[in-house]
């Protein structure tokens, strides 16, 4: 008998019935969430809080894909947004992108996405400010860091922060991002045999709905987007076709230290949902997607302009941020203003490193050995970390 948490029918009616709307986009979502939703009942093996937790992330994305087109029918203008050429932040997982990242939008020239806003993306027709969403968010990373407080380790969660615009991606249900929350293989070899052209294109309309709600908001006009997320790292080409001027910052650390490092806040994330979290299935899973990924973001590379990227040592990141940030905007043609400066400051100030608990790993952990990630990922590492050395 199937479980009615994850029917199809039944998460699609419940989505309908709490925002009273019936009428969809035309981007399918039947087959993704039939293999999303499978793959969670059939293989999760979730507990009581991850069923609740997977069936509500599903039915809220089904919801915000309703009141997303009831607004963009209702105010076609919100297609009519211009997205300036962005800056994307490209790179393995734990590789100093969020700080980066979080750096960067610290410049109000720099559009960038909160969290709440990746997460919640679409408005209830009374929260065009996004008090109630930001509420939500707050207290959903609460519970997040209650429930598993060794997460706060191994990332800096903050429902105001910039954060993975991924979350605009994972309305379409069409995104790597969804393995990190659940063990789902079926889902895993799926989604790594799919176009996300179509995808992309939804995320597009998402980032434009983000935008018009900033402007809506009265926030100051930013020049560009900065944005970030390692699953952008899979879909250079598809990003370059969208925005053909862009430009990439790309994060480096070495593999041996980066793939058991997520392969460990997976397996965290998978803890608290599940009865049982294999930690080595946590790495398998996570590696294939990594290694996945990051071989198309060579090859895509390797077609664009060289002058479209800049490469990013994890450990300037971490030692000399604001001479790596001065070369960043020397890169981008932008200056380094002086309030630039001090909001960059600022945030380094208010968030130090050493604030958080350490995060211990080992490769062992996951099923890894040292000889295995060097094999794998052998060409990046020539390329990008062994060099630098």
């Amino acid at each position: 008998m199937r479980d009615e948490f994850f029917d199809p029918s039944e998460l699609v009616a419940e989505a309908r019935r709490r925002t009273q709307l019936e009428e969809f986009d035309d981007l399918p979502f039947a087959e993704p969430l039939a293999v999303l939703a499978g793959s969670l009942e059939q293989e999760a093996d979730l507990n009581v809080f991850g069923r609740q937790m997977w069936r509500e992330r599903i039915i809220n994305f089904l919801m915000g894909r309703l009141r997303a087109h009831n607004w963009f029918r209702r105010h076609p203008e919100i297609l009519e947004e211009v997205i300036a050429p962005p800056v994307i932040i490209l790179g393995l997982a734990r590789t100093g992108s969020t700080l980066l990242h979080r750096l960067l939008a610290s410049d109000c020239r720099f559009h960038s996405v909160a969290w709440w806003e990746a997460r919640y993306p679409v408005p209830a027709d009374d929260d065009l400010r996004g008090e109630q969403r930001i509420a939500v968010a707050k207290a959903e990373v609460a519970a997040i860091l209650d429930a598993n407080p060794g997460l706060a380790a191994i990332h800096p969660w903050d429902a105001l922060g910039a954060d993975e615009d991924n979350h605009l991606l994972d309305h379409t249900l069409m995104s790597t991002s969804h393995e990190a929350l659940a063990c789902i293989p079926s889902y895993h070899a799926w989604i790594a045999e799919q176009d996300l052209r179509k995808a992309y294109g939804y995320w597009f309309k998402m980032l434009q709905l983000v935008q018009w709600q900033k402007r809506r908001r009265g926030m100051p006009e930013a020049s560009r987007w900065v944005l970030k997320t390692p699953v952008h790292l899979g879909y250079v080409d598809v990003l370059a076709e969208m925005f053909p001027e862009a430009r990439y910052l790309q994060t480096h650390r070495d593999p041996l230290a980066t793939v058991p490092s997520y392969a460990s806040m997976v397996h965290s994330l998978w803890v608290g949902v599940a009865n049982h979290a294999d930690p080595h299935q946590a790495g398998q899973q996570t590696s294939a997607t990594l290694e996945r990924n990051l071989k198309r973001c060579l090859r895509a590379r390797d077609a664009l302009p060289a002058g479209r990227f800049f490469d990013v040592d994890y450990r300037q990141t971490v030692t000399h941020p604001i001479e790596l940030i001065e070369r960043i905007y020397s890169h981008l043609e932008m200056p380094f203003t002086p309030a630039a400066r001090q909001g960059i400051e600022a945030y380094l100030r208010a968030n130090p490193r050493e604030r958080r608990p350490p995060h211990a790993y080992t490769l062992a952990q996951f099923g890894f050995t040292e000889q295995e990630i060097a094999h794998r990922f052998r060409e990046y590492r020539e390329r990008h970390v062994l060099p630098n050395n």
